[in-house]
């Protein structure tokens, strides 16, 4: 039998404050994990809901020296901008703080240290990589190479973004330095590690026994790395931005940031509620649910846990549904390539549509693997579903009640089979809803929404009240009242997905939404609920054990979805507006056309990168010759005096020479790098004495000498200045 819980602790992964978050993000943990709270605090139950920016790690110090800031400049600047998007897109934390914060470096050095007198870590002396220009040691992203696996000249140390290889510094070819482009040696260092070998045992049974009910792509990832047997993962990292290691001979080395990261959670956790964190995690009647990326499962399934389990006193995460990721017009999407749709750039360029991206992105959520967003079916899902299911459903019965009735929910004066069979076919829909929900089916449970659109829908069109009202007002009035039911119904199961659209809806109809306990106005035991109204979105407290109505306003809850009457007759509505507008061609239409110049751009430079490395390569040394093979070759100076391409050839031209000697012919195959009219003028070099030779019918005397690169370009060899022609070269 399934345990019940007093209370539900939510985390999401914290995301790095080194850039923006993009809808990968979005799609992969923040929209998951913001549906499933609205979801928990609509049902009544108690949920805290945490997270923050990650903000130690080597790629938040490499894009500082790259923009020659400080890493603090750089956190402060992305830490505001995520937390502006996350707000924007209506995610809405109980706490978002970042772990650069004094209370997060205190918990996570004194986490170390107890676990260090516990005598949990072993140290280990290891060869790492180490720059001797910058005199510093480097961690797997300050590392760049050639990857093994695709050939990407530009792969990091630790993962090859091109072909997503997870990789090893030691496994990239010709490594060297992001810092000075230098190559680097190896050098002695010391860390401490977390034996995760320890853990195993218990691991295997803690989660292939007890956890069969994780998702599959989540259990088999931790069957494989369980399967594939656990090694000592370090703690320590020699770096100098990050939390300091609390021991004494640890100069110069912080705490890793897979470590340092998770225990942000706690630490958020605390600054929210100093005086009652701890029942958030260390009481067993908390559930802890942690919504991630597949690239964070390891982590927070098998090294968080054993971090946890190490220090004694905490409960373990319950459930962590992880989605894979999620890709961009066919692409992977890359923050180093900017191949991304960028949360606050979105916000900018589409006001007031921010449910749309939410909507697409749990539609397409890559909940078991790898899914794809294109901009085509983001206008598809809003014009063809949100615009022409949802939209103009309400619209029809909002306004049709405004018409008729007033603005008034009008009684329910002539009821007919229809009206119940049709209310009640929203409660299967509901139960589905339910069962997706607490099993991390989003997407489907989507999907059980928008059906009790398409039932509304299909009512009204069926019923065509605007033909009834004209012979019988009182059948008008009946299937309007059941019309605005399922309005209620929408405003309820719309909620956890699409928050704005809910209460544009809520503020047509004059109803408050049931938003769970407030954990941002106090500390112990939550005493008040806090509903959200549908005029300003402002929240409202209600007292526990007072009715669910505030100044004649319905407050909606979870149970009251299907339910036969929501709206009482004579509640008077709000004015109608619409909840969703068309989107055109021309829209969708420009942001192709921005990712195509984003790849072109970034094509073009990889070219460019490409064709500069291979011109550095130089062809080995030729077999030794004497002087005398030297002595018998004769090297002049010529100039061009007229050139020609050779007709039915793409390579060869035509040239007449003046060798000083005499005037010859010269067939060159150089036609792919110079025209005709390069040519004439020219002086050149060329080898005179080399014996003729018919090429299509010309008699060539004769071979220019040219400077071939790695990238196959050829260039001339010509005199630093002009000289006379026949000049011999010695």
């Amino acid at each position: 039998m399934e345990k019940k819980y007093k209370r539900t602790l939510v985390t999401c992964a914290l995301p790095y404050a080194n850039g923006p978050v993009h809808i990968g993000h979005l799609a992969g943990v923040y929209v998951p994990g913001d549906i499933y709270v609205r979801y928990l605090r609509l049902k009544g139950e108690d949920v805290l809901y945490v997270c923050g920016s990650d903000e130690h790690g080597v790629p938040i110090t490499i894009k500082a020296k790259k923009e020659g800031v400080t890493p603090q400049d750089i956190v402060d600047r992305y830490h505001k901008t995520i937390k502006d998007s996350f707000t924007g897109l209506g995610i809405n934390f109980d706490i978002y703080s970042r772990t650069s914060s004094k209370v997060h470096e205190h918990n996570a050095a004194e986490f170390f240290r107890k676990l260090y007198d516990d005598d949990k870590f072993i140290t280990r002396e290891s060869e790492q990589y180490y720059d001797t220009e910058a005199k510093t040691f480097l961690a797997d992203r300050y590392i760049t190479g050639t990857c093994p696996k695709c050939g990407n000249p530009n792969a990091y140390g630790d993962q090859c973004e091109k072909c997503g290889s997870t990789l090893s510094p030691e496994e990239l070819i010709d490594p060297k330095s992001a810092l000075s482009g230098s190559a680097p040696v190896k050098k002695k260092t010391k860390h401490w590690y977390l034996p995760l070998d320890k853990y195993e045992p218990w691991l295997r049974e803690w989660i292939l026994e007890q956890h069969k009910e994780w998702k599959s792509n989540v259990y088999g990832q931790c069957k494989s790395w369980l399967d594939g047997g656990l090694q000592p993962r370090a703690v320590s990292r020699d770096l100098d931005w990050g939390v300091p290691l609390p021991i004494d001979g640890a100069e110069g080395k912080v705490l890793y940031v897979w470590f340092d990261a998770p225990i942000g959670y706690m630490s958020n956790t605390q600054e929210l509620l100093p005086q009652s964190w701890e029942k958030w995690w260390k009481d067993p009647e908390t559930r802890m649910v942690h919504f991630i990326g597949k690239d964070n499962i390891v982590f927070h399934c098998i090294v968080f846990p054993s971090m946890l389990k190490a220090y004694g006193s905490y409960i373990l995460p319950d459930n962590v549904p992880a989605n894979e990721f999620l890709n961009l017009e066919g692409d992977k999407i890359s923050t180093s390539r900017n191949w991304a749709v960028w949360c606050n750039e979105y916000l900018e360029q589409f006001p007031g549509q921010e449910d749309v991206l939410r909507y697409v992105l749990c539609a397409n959520a890559p909940e078991t693997k790898d899914n794809d967003f294109t901009w085509k079916d983001f206008q598809t899902r809003n014009n063809s579903e949100l615009v022409a299911i949802l939209g103009n459903f309400v619209n029809r019965a909002v306004v049709l009640t405004g018409k008729y009735f007033g603005g008034k929910v009008p009684a329910n004066l002539k009821p007919e089979a229809i009206d119940k069979e049709t209310l009640d076919s929203i409660i299967p829909c509901k139960e589905a809803m339910e069962r997706y929900l607490d099993t991390f089916h989003f997407r489907e449970a989507q999907k059980e929404a928008m059906n009790i659109a398409r039932i509304g829908n299909k009512y009204i069109s069926d019923s065509e009240p605007w033909k009834v009202a004209k012979t019988d007002m009182d059948r008008a009035a009946s299937i309007l009242y059941t019309c605005l039911q399922i309005c209620a119904d929408l405003a309820i199961a719309f909620e956890p997905f699409l928050p704005f659209s809910s209460g544009k809806l809520r503020k047509m109809l004059r109803v408050g939404i049931d938003a769970g306990f407030d954990h941002r106005k106090g500390e112990g035991e939550p005493t008040v609920n806090f509903y959200r109204d549908g005029e300003s979105a402002a929240l409202h407290t209600v007292a526990q054990g007072e009715s669910p109505v505030s100044d004649g306003m319905p407050v909606l809850k979870w149970d009251m979805l299907g339910s036969a009457e929501i709206l009482a007759a004579g509640h008077e509505l709000g004015e109608p507006e619409l909840l969703f507008a068309k989107i055109e061609d021309s829209v969708v239409d420009a942001q192709v056309e921005r990712l195509k110049s984003i790849k072109a751009e970034r094509e073009a430079a990889e070219a460019a990168k490409a064709a500069a490395e291979a011109a550095k390569h130089v062809e080995p040394q030729k077999d030794e010759v004497t002087f005398d093979d030297f002595g018998r070759m004769d090297i002049r100076t010529a100039t061009v005096l007229a050139a020609e391409r050779v007709p039915k050839t793409d390579k060869l031209l035509k040239l007449t020479i003046d060798t000083g000697i005499d005037q010859r012919t010269i067939v060159s195959g150089i036609a792919e790098f110079y025209s005709p009219e390069d040519m004439v003028g020219k002086q050149i070099c060329i080898l005179a004495n080399l014996a003729p030779r018919v090429i299509k019918g010309i008699e060539s005397k004769g071979m220019i000498l040219m400077a071939k690169q790695g990238d196959g370009k050829m260039r001339f060899i010509t005199p630093a200045e002009t000289l006379a022609n026949g000049a011999q070269i010695s």
